[in-house]
């Protein structure tokens, strides 16, 4: 009896308690034998303006992974946990394949890093604060931005004249 991964849905904001939920269920009928790791998919996360902040933030919100024996009984009582919708598939469930598990379980193990998206785009016009490199200090208005490169030119005044600096994304803050 091989053990298998799936997707499950459930109410997003609920991943602690479903997960805990089915354990406690798994336990009181005492299938530990049929069930292996229970996962909320998450990684740490770093934020595009500053390299030394980290934190956890789920992938997948509303979504949660399950390994389990692939039998109508162990479907059947993670279905009835209140708060699950689904599991990916419907009727009959699809597995996930080994290399998608290992994505996401070297994601949790904070094996990858993921870049997040920056919240605030920037955008020509907009003035900014240089927070490092040589510029480091100064303030400037953008001129272009190049999102492929995450550069951007910003216009910086030195000794009365505006002169072009082209600058990272992580050297500024809005």
């Amino acid at each position: 009896m091989t053990k298998q991964w799936y997707i499950i849905q459930i109410i997003p904001g609920n991943e602690e308690k479903v997960k805990s939920e089915i354990l406690k269920r798994i336990q009181e009928l005492k299938m530990q034998d049929f069930f292996g790791d229970i996962l909320i998919p998450e990684a740490k996360q770093i934020s595009s303006f500053s390299t030394l902040e980290e934190k956890s933030e789920q992938l997948f919100p509303g979504y949660m992974i399950v390994s389990l024996v692939p039998e109508p009984e162990f479907f059947r009582l993670v279905k009835t946990v209140p708060r699950v919708i689904r599991f990916l598939g419907g009727e009959s469930p699809i597995p996930l394949s080994i290399e998608e598990v290992e994505r996401i379980v070297a994601q949790v193990k904070g094996e990858v890093k993921v870049i997040k998206q920056q919240e605030i785009l920037f955008v020509v016009g907009r003035e900014v604060e240089i927070i490092s490199g040589p510029f480091s200090g100064f303030s400037g208005i953008i001129n272009s931005v190049d999102d492929i490169k995450q550069r951007l030119v910003v216009m910086v005044s030195i000794f009365n004249r505006l002169t072009p600096v082209e600058i990272m994304f992580d050297q500024v803050k809005t």
